[in-house]
């Protein structure tokens, strides 16, 4: 595969995931009501599963992806069920004078939890499988890539959502630091929790 053809990949993908949408919403949202672990562990889940909708795709199961029909609706709405909870359960939070605020802490929903939080919201995001059922193939012809070049573009796309998505986490979990009164805390807690509630109905409207 040409170089060039990675750089462009590279680029479509970069611009795709930095773009406001309910992936950036939930990751900083939980950085901010969380702190950057619990931030980090939904990037995980993210990443994984943009990489599985590129394997997909790169195994000719693209149209099967953009067909499931009820499974996709269930794990949509799951999806935006669990984020909308997370954003309700963050609202409520009363911050106490003793939490701690520093942007690496880890409160809340444990990293597992995050994680899957991460994964629905890529799972029930049709942008995800408009980008990888749709715009891919304009890049390579999937039936005749190699092994060797799958394996690369798949790095491209764990590296790049991964990076993108930590730089919001960590931009996100910065501002914990200026914030360490339980008042201001609880007004972030609810702007957090917004964040997450407006992903959940995007992924469910969408």
């Amino acid at each position: 595969m040409h170089f060039s053809v990675l750089i462009a990949f590279t680029v479509a993908l970069a611009v795709a995931v930095a773009l406001p949408g309910p992936g950036v919403f939930a990751v900083v949202s939980c950085a901010i009501g969380r702190g950057f672990r619990a931030a980090l562990a939904m990037v995980g889940g993210i990443a994984l599963g943009d990489l599985i909708y590129f394997c997909l795709a790169v195994l000719g199961m693209a149209t099967l992806a953009r067909s499931m029909g009820e499974a996709f609706i269930a794990v949509k709405f799951a999806g935006a069920a669990y984020l909308i909870w997370l954003g309700v359960k963050l609202w409520r939070e009363r911050p106490s004078a003793a939490a701690p605020v520093g942007p690496m802490e880890r409160a809340g929903p444990g990293a597992g939890q995050n994680f899957i939080a991460g994964f629905l919201v890529t799972a029930g995001n049709p942008k995800a499988i408009a980008f990888y059922a749709g715009l891919l193939p304009t890049f390579v012809e999937l039936p005749a890539l190699s092994a060797g070049d799958a394996i690369v573009m798949g790095g491209i796309v764990l590296v790049t959502v991964g990076s993108i998505m930590t730089a919001y986490a960590a931009l996100a979990a910065g501002s914990r630091r200026f914030l360490a009164s339980p008042a201001r805390m609880r007004l972030l807690n609810r702007l957090a929790g917004a964040m997450l509630i407006v992903a959940g109905i995007i992924i469910a409207v969408r």
